[in-house]
């Protein structure tokens, strides 16, 4: 691979040290630590007015000025355009990488090896099927339902195939569920899409020897055993996209998780909780709006003029 690293990009060093704090309401005075330009919240716990009280905490709606976690995964700079996953600029993985190795990437600090990867492919590989109570949910449910309402509702339904989801302490049995995950969200997605289309759901044949990305288009677009020739073109932009969208620091979806997750629950409502989150008009909804804007295309001829409009402030 022929990719190197970024490395990120960190905001001017820090001095460590401390911040004195007199509270004025005793006239007392407190060190409070800093660490990255940052004090930590349980520290200004010792600031009482007397013993029996509860101690001083901080007021943060929204997170609004508040760190909740240090992360090595992930850096965005929306200003200058930047996103790298692990210091890997994500122009060059978009363009060198796929999915998968991404992934690899982002669970494991480092792109695979020929070998790592066709070992992780495997993995997934494995657990790819269609599970018979997703294709009953899909069929009861309405042809109408938004498909984020439907992989919201099918995600912590598939735990109960899964009995050892549960076993959240376990990282041995953590990383079977996340390959689980990997392997079976494309599933769910391709049957929330052939119901809201009217296609046939126990139709619906995983392809295991395509790629991961093929072999999820394929699953949607596959009609009647009728082989879909699924464009390399089509693939290869189906799997950028992936890949743009695999890791954005801590947005709302990875924060509801996070707070799910902390529960002990299983990995799939914890993942149903991003779900929901997503689903959202000022989270996810912005690539919602704009597969609405691509509808409005009528045909290729018809580029130009739209882009003209976006240029003239008429649309956005």
């Amino acid at each position: 691979m022929s990719i190197k690293p970024h490395a990120a990009p960190q905001a001017a060093a820090q001095a460590q040290g401390t911040l004195k704090v007199e509270d004025g309401r005793t006239g007392r005075s407190y060190e409070l630590a800093i660490s990255d330009d940052t004090i930590t919240a349980k520290d200004l716990r010792q600031i009482k007015v007397n013993e029996g009280d509860f101690g001083m905490m901080s007021f943060d709606p929204a997170l609004d000025a508040t760190v909740v976690t240090r992360s090595e995964i992930c850096f965005i700079d929306g200003e200058k355009g930047v996103l790298n996953y692990r210091g890997y600029p994500i122009e060059q993985l978009v363009e060198k990488s796929d999915f998968l190795e991404v992934v690899y990437l982002i669970l494991h600090g480092e792109l695979p090896t020929a070998s790592e990867r066709a070992a992780f492919e495997a993995e997934v590989r494995a657990e790819t099927c269609v599970p018979e109570s997703m294709v009953r949910l899909h069929e009861a449910l309405g042809r109408n339902v938004h498909p984020m309402s439907m992989l919201t509702a099918a995600l912590p339904a598939l735990a109960g195939d899964f009995e050892d989801s549960a076993m959240v302490m376990d990282p041995a049995n953590r990383r079977r569920q996340i390959v689980r995950l990997l392997a079976l969200t494309p599933v769910i997605a391709a049957l929330g899409y052939r119901r809201r289309n009217g296609l046939d759901l126990a139709g619906l044949r995983p392809r295991p020897e395509l790629s991961y990305t093929a072999n999820f288009l394929h699953m949607m677009l596959d009609q009647g055993g009728q082989e879909s020739q699924i464009h390399v073109a089509f693939e290869r932009a189906m799997d950028a996209l992936l890949v743009l969208h695999a890791e954005h620091e801590l947005n709302c979806s990875t924060n509801a998780v996070r707070a799910v997750g902390s529960s002990q629950v299983n990995p799939y409502s914890a993942t149903a909780a991003a779900c929901a989150a997503l689903h959202g008009p000022l989270h996810g909804g912005a690539n919602q709006a704009v597969l609405e804007m691509l509808e409005q295309i009528p045909s290729v001829e018809a580029v130009p003029a739209f882009l003209e409009s976006c240029k003239n402030g008429e649309r956005r």
